[in-house]
């Protein structure tokens, strides 16, 4: 349904039937990762993504992410990527590096292969605030990968 007489729009979809996605979880801050794999898989299947259509790679932290998804992308498997991390705030200035660093990369991987990536690298100022968010950012990120695959294929068209 269109918002505007004689304009066409494309509308959400949130179908994942015969969708693959990929997931590249890191293992620091491993409970958090968990939670936020955990949300997004119970989602995935929720929107109707087949189990054998979810394909989970980890890596030890979120600078490792980007790379997992440049190989997975390029490997012309999947309709989206997921990354999930959780960056927690220390004393140094590590945080902001690596936060800003794996952020980045996503965004280049996924403008440079057109596979869409939701990113789900949490950076947060306690742990207390990343456990808070790790549920409800697991499953957002679920629905952005389908709603982007789904609307990539929609433009191919």
């Amino acid at each position: 349904m269109s918002r505007f007489d004689n304009i066409f729009e494309y509308d959400s979809n949130l179908d994942g039937a015969g969708l693959t996605i990929g997931v590249v979880m890191s293992r620091f801050n491993l409970p958090v990762c968990e939670g936020l794999l955990s949300a997004c898989v119970a989602e995935l299947k929720r929107l109707g993504v087949a189990d054998a259509n979810v394909v989970i790679a980890s890596v030890p932290g979120a600078l490792e992410i980007p790379l997992v998804l440049q190989t997975m992308a390029q490997s012309s498997r999947f309709d989206a990527l997921v990354a999930l991390g959780a960056v927690i705030r220390g004393e140094t200035y590590h945080f902001e590096v690596v936060s800003n660093d794996a952020c980045r990369a996503i965004m280049e991987v996924q403008l440079e292969t057109g596979v869409p990536i939701a990113n789900g690298i949490l950076t947060c100022e306690t742990d207390e605030q990343a456990e808070v968010r790790m549920q409800p950012k697991g499953a957002d990120c679920a629905q952005a990968a389908v709603e982007m695959a789904n609307l990539q294929k929609a433009l191919a068209k």
